[in-house]
C-alpha cells in the first residue's frame, strides 16, 4: 500500500519531486560557475599579442614527446621538434617510446636521421608500460639536462619558435610552469571536430585566462607547456594513481606555493579525435582521472592555508565532473517527474522556472560564445553549433556518469590513449577505415544505453506533443539529440569496421 503525506499525494512521488529539484539546483550551481568565469575573464581581459623573450634568454630545455603506438602522427611529431629555433647546445630531446607496434620502427629511424643532422635526440624504451605516461614522463626525468623540459602529446606540432615565446616567463624563480593554448588542425573534418573545439576553446581560452588572471588554481594540461624540473621534483615528481596525471601534479605544485602562468597567444596545433568512441574515451580518461584526483587531494586542498577565494574555486574545479552524474540522473526521472507534475496539476511560479533556466542554459551558451567571440572574427557564424554542443555534453553523461562512479569507488583501470590518424584521417572512407581500425575503441554497452535513452527521450517528446506541454519541448529535443547523436555514431562506427574490412578484402 503507497502512503499518502499530508497533502494527499503519495510520499514516493514527493520524494521523486525531492530529488528532482536537488538535481537541478546543483546542476544549475556549477552552470551558474561559468557566469564567475566570464566577469573574471573580462575583468582582465589577457593580450591575444604573443612576445618574444628577450635576446639571451635561452636556457637549457628537455623537449620529452611521451607515445604509445601513433604510428600516424609519430614521423610528423618528432620531425617538427626537430625544427625547433633554439641554440642546439642548449635542447635535448627526448622520445619516450612504449609502443608495442610499428611505432618503435618509425621513430627510432626518425630519431637517427635528426641525430646524424646534429640534433641532441635520444630513443628512450622502457620494456613495460608502468605507470603509463605518468610513469614514461618521470623515467625520462632521470636523463633529462634541461633545466626546463617542455610535454608535447603525439598529436601535438609545436612550433618551431614557441621557446622563444614562452622562456622569459620563468624569469621569476617561483614560476613552476607555461600552458600554451591548444589550436585544432582538424577542426573541419566533421560536426564531432566542430563541437570539440568549441569545448575546447571556451576551456583555453575563457576558463584558463579566468582563472590565472585572479590568481585561482588552474592545471597544465597534460602536454603543449613547458615545467620548471625542480617544480616537479618538490611537488612529488610525476604519480600514476589517477589518470590525470597533470591535474594531479598540477595541485600538488600549486599547494607547495608554485606558480604557473598560461599564455594564450601562443597556439600549439593538435588533432581532435574525428571517432566518436575514441572521443568518449578521453572524456572517460580525463573525467575519471579528475575525480580521482578530487579524492586523492580534495582533503589536502581544505585543510591549506591558501586564500578562501583559492580554496573554494579549487574545490568547485575538482568536483564540477559530478554534474555527469547529476545530468544522468536527472535524464531518467525526467518522464516520471512529467507525470507526477501533470497529475498534481503542479505549476511552479514563473520565476523559479525563469531562475533555472538563466542558471543550466543561458550561462552555458554565454560561455561557449564568449569562448568563439574572443578569437574568431566571424564568431556569430559558429552560434548555430553552440545548442548541437550542448546536446553533445547531454549525450556524453552516460560515459562519463559511468566514469564518476568508478573514480569515485576507486575502481582501476588502465590508461587507455586517445588513437589519433594524422592523414590516415583523410583517406577514402573505406581504406580510412581499415587502415585505422585497429586503434578505434570500443564499447557496445553503453552506445546501447544511450540509444535507449534516446528512444525514451523520443518517448517524452511524444508525450510533451499530445499533452500541449511545448515549454519543456526544446529541452526534451537537446536530449534526444545528444543521446541519439552519440549513440548511433559509436554503434554505427563498431558496426562499420567489420562489414569495410570484409568488403576490401574481398
Amino acid at each position: 500500500m503507497i502512503n499518502i503525506a499530508q497533502d494527499g499525494q503519495p510520499t514516493w512521488s514527493i520524494v521523486l519531486i525531492a530529488v528532482y529539484f536537488v538535481c537541478l539546483v546543483f546542476l544549475a550551481f556549477f552552470s551558474t560557475h561559468r557566469y564567475l568565469m566570464l566577469f573574471l575573464y573580462y575583468k582582465r581581459r589577457p593580450s591575444y599579442r604573443p612576445e618574444r623573450s628577450p635576446a639571451g634568454v635561452e636556457p637549457p630545455v628537455t623537449i620529452q614527446l611521451p607515445i604509445y603506438n601513433e604510428r600516424y602522427v609519430v614521423e610528423r611529431l618528432i620531425d617538427s621538434v626537430g625544427k625547433l629555433d633554439y641554440p642546439a647546445d642548449k635542447l635535448q630531446i627526448q622520445v619516450l617510446d612504449d609502443s608495442t607496434d610499428e611505432t618503435c620502427g618509425l621513430a627510432r629511424s626518425c630519431v637517427e636521421r635528426l641525430r646524424n643532422r646534429g640534433v641532441n635526440i635520444e630513443h628512450i624504451r622502457r620494456g613495460n608500460r608502468i605507470g603509463y605516461k605518468a610513469g614514461a614522463l618521470q623515467e625520462g626525468l632521470k636523463t633529462a639536462t634541461g633545466e626546463f623540459v617542455a610535454i608535447f602529446d603525439a598529436d601535438f606540432v609545436p612550433p618551431f619558435d614557441f621557446l622563444r615565446m614562452i622562456m622569459h616567463k620563468f624569469a621569476e624563480p617561483r614560476v613552476a610552469m607555461v600552458q600554451m593554448r591548444w589550436g585544432h588542425l582538424n577542426r573541419q573534418y566533421s560536426l564531432l571536430t566542430k563541437l570539440q573545439s568549441i569545448m575546447l576553446d571556451a576551456h583555453f581560452v575563457i576558463e584558463h585566462s579566468a582563472r590565472h588572471s585572479s590568481g585561482r588554481f588552474f592545471n597544465f594540461n597534460g602536454t603543449a607547456g613547458v615545467w620548471r624540473k625542480s617544480a616537479i621534483f618538490d611537488a612529488g615528481g610525476w604519480q600514476h594513481d589517477t589518470l590525470t596525471e597533470d591535474l594531479d601534479l598540477s595541485y600538488r605544485a600549486q599547494l607547495r606555493g608554485w606558480k604557473f602562468e598560461y599564455l594564450p597567444a601562443v597556439i600549439v596545433p593538435a588533432e581532435l579525435p574525428v571517432e566518436i568512441n575514441a572521443f568518449k574515451s578521453q572524456q572517460h580518461r580525463w573525467t575519471k582521472g579528475a575525480v580521482q584526483t578530487a579524492v586523492k587531494l580534495l582533503p589536502r586542498v581544505i585543510v591549506s592555508r591558501i586564500p578562501l577565494y583559492v580554496k573554494m574555486e579549487a574545490i568547485v574545479h575538482l568536483t564540477n565532473n559530478l554534474a555527469y552524474l547529476l545530468m544522468l540522473v536527472l535524464s531518467l526521472m525526467m518522464l516520471p517527474v512529467l507525470l507526477v507534475r501533470e497529475s498534481w496539476n503542479f505549476q511552479m511560479p514563473f520565476w523559479v522556472d525563469l531562475l533555472l533556466f538563466f542558471a543550466a542554459t543561458v550561462s552555458v551558451v554565454a560561455f561557449y560564445t564568449a569562448g568563439q567571440a574572443e578569437i574568431r572574427p566571424l564568431w556569430y557564424r559558429q552560434l548555430h553549433y553552440i545548442p548541437l554542443m550542448m546536446s553533445l555534453g547531454i549525450g556524453l553523461c552516460v560515459i562519463n556518469a559511468k566514469a564518476v562512479m568508478e573514480g569515485l569507488l576507486g575502481i582501476k583501470s588502465g590508461f587507455v590513449r586517445t588513437p589519433k590518424m594524422g592523414d590516415a584521417a583523410k583517406a577514402p572512407n573505406g581504406n580510412r577505415a581499415l587502415r585505422i581500425k585497429s586503434y578505434f575503441t570500443r564499447s557496445s554497452g553503453i552506445a546501447l544505453a544511450e540509444l535507449a535513452l534516446a528512444i525514451y527521450y523520443a518517448c517524452i517528446v511524444v508525450h510533451c506533443i499530445t499533452h500541449n506541454n511545448y515549454y519543456a519541448l526544446p529541452f526534451m529535443l537537446l536530449f534526444l539529440f545528444g543521446f541519439g547523436y552519440v549513440g548511433f555514431l559509436s554503434l554505427a562506427s563498431m558496426i562499420r569496421l567489420p562489414f569495410t574490412r570484409a568488403a576490401t578484402a574481398a
